[in-house]
């Protein structure tokens, strides 16, 4: 494990090596998602290839179980390729071990002031206007708790309900290198269900096997803000919703797939 002030440190082209700052709030030993999450479209976005006309429009990921803290190899492949359109594929691997999550990215052509541009400005308060409120418990001193600062809007981690949180990222997805727009998207997306619990984690789990984050503008800024609700039906089956804003506005959205059960 890297014990450089960032989520990970690059080994090589393809290699990573995570640090505390990945670790999540329910187990001491795996990944918060959001970190991994923004690795592969990083990975995405600097694949060889890669063309400058093309922009991420919607990330869907698989998570197949928990993301170890450990070595993580990620590798890319292009599933279609069009004029207008491109299809890429992301995996992630730790060492000695089998495939923890996979995303497939969905690129699109752009053409800047081709087309009349439709999108609201600002619609939740900025993080200026949002306080800072703590995490819930945490067993650990050093995880993603402490390396994303969060401000509220609305509701907080202790209270149940939909939330708008506001978030930033106080160390570099990747040492010595610079954060991309869309890695600090990522980053955060992945918390949509933390910020807007409607049961109490100390009573249930409420665990996302999925994530899909759509698009429609590049992001722009440190602060990535969840506006947040949790749905869920009786059989134990969820879904967590969050509208995506940076400080100039509305950016997409972002969906998770939740599996609810009462702790043993």
């Amino acid at each position: 494990m890297s014990e450089a002030e960032a989520f990970y440190e690059r080994a090589d082209q393809g290699r990573f090596l995570p640090t505390d700052c990945t670790r999540g709030p329910w187990d001491a030993g795996s990944q918060h998602a959001g970190p991994p999450a923004a690795l592969l479209g990083l990975a995405v976005e600097q694949r060889p290839g890669a063309r400058s006309d093309m922009r991420v429009a919607r990330l869907t990921y698989e998570i197949m179980r928990p993301v170890p803290i450990r070595p993580l190899s990620v590798a890319t492949r292009v599933l279609r390729s069009g004029r207008s359109t491109e299809l890429v594929e992301a995996t992630l691997t730790p060492d000695g071990g089998e495939e923890v999550m996979r995303a497939t990215v969905l690129l699109m052509k752009t053409a800047p002031h081709s087309v009349p541009e439709v999108s609201p400005g600002p619609q939740v308060p900025g993080p200026a206007a949002a306080p800072l409120k703590a995490f819930f418990p945490v067993p650990w001193d050093r995880g993603y708790h402490t390396a994303m600062e969060v401000r509220f809007a609305a509701g907080s981690f202790l209270e149940p309900g939909p939330a708008t949180a506001w978030m930033r990222m106080r160390v570099p997805l990747v040492a010595g290198e610079e954060t991309t727009p869309l890695s600090r998207v990522l980053t955060a997306a992945d918390s949509g269900n933390g910020v807007s619990a409607e049961l109490d984690f100390r009573r249930h789990v409420f665990i996302n096997t999925d994530l899909t984050v759509s698009l429609h503008r590049h992001p722009e800024g440190e602060w990535v803000c969840l506006d947040a609700r949790t749905l869920v039906d009786g059989a134990g089956i969820g879904l967590a919703e969050s509208a995506l804003h940076d400080e100039k506005g509305p950016l997409g959205r972002s969906t998770q797939s939740l599996y609810v059960a009462a702790r043993d």
